[in-house]
């Protein structure tokens, strides 16, 4: 084996070149620089790796959320002019960002457009108040009529009689007006009890509460008269327990010009003594059952019986109590002689063991206690010396009739 000699200077150092011969030489490739560590560089290519945030499926664009409400808003009607504003600008920014949602928005605009369309013709025609008001008082309460106490309204034919009102309207009092509403009250019961029951409880009790608004009863005007709101049995049945006690002109087709309510600031302090005195009575008075006759309840009667006799002690002791003037002392005075008689007949009433013994000593202490007996205290008052008439015809939906109530 021979050793290569080692390179002299005719032999310069560098790469080997392969002997020459008489073979065709191909051409060189070019070399791709080394890698850090001597890898060879990835070649290149047509297409891209797949980074992160890559997705190999569609996303698709996002609904615009202003044509949500805007079908929203349309679909409701509620706000028909913004409904219509937000479903044009939806539509612009759909366009604009290519996102979804051109039906809906369409669809709102459409609606919206319609509702404000309506909304403009009411309040043209005035049907939004008409609207308004019907909402106003279908919420008010379970009556139908919707009345409270102090209301004064017409009823459609001016009348406050009849066998059913099913609707009135409400005007101020300083205005001629049909009716005036004194005092409500709700009747009991789950079953409804017949036009006839319901009829004689509110004539009862409507009289035994006009001095609840009427300060004094007996200043009430002869032409004014009491009638009465029932509920009928449909209305019973949808929920309706309202009585409305109401004042109307005592002549059919008259109407009210002033308002009745009074309070004790229009009384002089001997007046408003002796009217307080009086409500305690007639409080007691207006605790009746509801019954047409004493037998059919004397239970109930006999402890209506003792409330009386409980009301004529606590008035008799008012009137004995209060430092009254020269002029008025003796028949004040008097009068409470009177009712300490009737307390006593009252009491007895209240013990009977039978109704003809009730009947007895009912019957002593209400005379006693009959209002012409007032006359000539309230003559030394100086207050209304004609005591109101019970003899008017009641009216609504239930019967009238006169009234057993009495004001002293």
């Amino acid at each position: 084996m021979s050793i290569p000699p080692p390179p002299g200077p005719q032999q310069p150092q560098g790469p080997y070149q392969p002997p020459q011969t008489g073979l065709p030489q191909y051409p060189q490739y070019p070399q791709y620089p080394q890698g850090p560590y001597g890898q060879q560089p990835p070649y290149p290519s047509p297409y891209q790796p797949w980074g992160q945030g890559y997705s190999p499926y569609a996303v698709p664009a996002p609904v615009n959320g202003l044509a949500i409400a805007s079908l929203v808003l349309g679909l409701l009607c509620c706000l028909p002019g913004v409904g219509l504003v937000l479903g044009l600008v939806a539509l612009s920014q759909i366009r604009r960002r290519g996102e979804r949602g051109r039906a809906m928005a369409v669809v709102g605009s459409v609606f919206s457009g319609i509702g404000l369309a309506l909304w403009v013709l009411l309040l043209a025609t005035g049907g939004a108040g008409e609207f308004w008001e019907g909402v106003k008082e279908g919420a008010g309460d379970s009556s139908s009529l919707s009345l409270s106490t102090g209301d004064c309204f017409d009823t459609p034919d001016g009348t406050l009689t009849g066998d059913l009102v099913t609707d009135v309207t409400h005007v101020t009092c300083d205005d001629a007006h049909d009716g005036e509403v004194f005092a409500t009250y709700d009747l009991k019961g789950t079953d409804y009890p017949g036009d006839d029951s319901v009829g004689d409880s509110a004539d009862h009790r409507c009289y035994g509460l006009e001095d609840t608004y009427a300060f004094d009863v007996w200043a009430v005007p002869d032409d004014v008269a009491v009638y009465y709101f029932t509920p009928s049995g449909d209305s019973w049945a949808a929920g309706d327990r309202s009585v409305v006690c109401v004042f109307g002109s005592a002549t059919e087709g008259d109407e009210l010009t002033d308002s009745y309510h009074q309070d004790a600031d229009s009384y002089a302090p001997e007046q408003v003594a002796y009217l307080k005195s009086a409500h305690v009575l007639n409080t007691a008075l207006d605790t009746a059952p509801d019954t047409e006759y004493i037998e059919d309840d004397l239970p109930g009667n006999r402890a209506w019986a003792g409330r009386v006799a409980t009301a004529l002690g606590k008035e008799s002791a008012l009137l004995r109590s209060y430092e009254w003037t020269s002029g008025t002392r003796k028949p004040v005075l008097a009068l409470a002689a009177d009712l300490d008689k009737a307390r006593t007949e009252w009491a007895k009433a209240a013990k009977a063991s039978d109704v003809d013994t009730f009947y007895a000593h009912y019957d002593k202490g209400y005379k006693l206690i009959d209002p012409h007996r007032t006359v000539t205290v309230r003559d030394a008052l100086g207050l209304t010396t004609v005591p109101p008439a019970y003899d008017g015809e009641g009216g609504g939906s239930g019967s009238g009739g006169s009234g057993s109530g009495m004001q002293v």
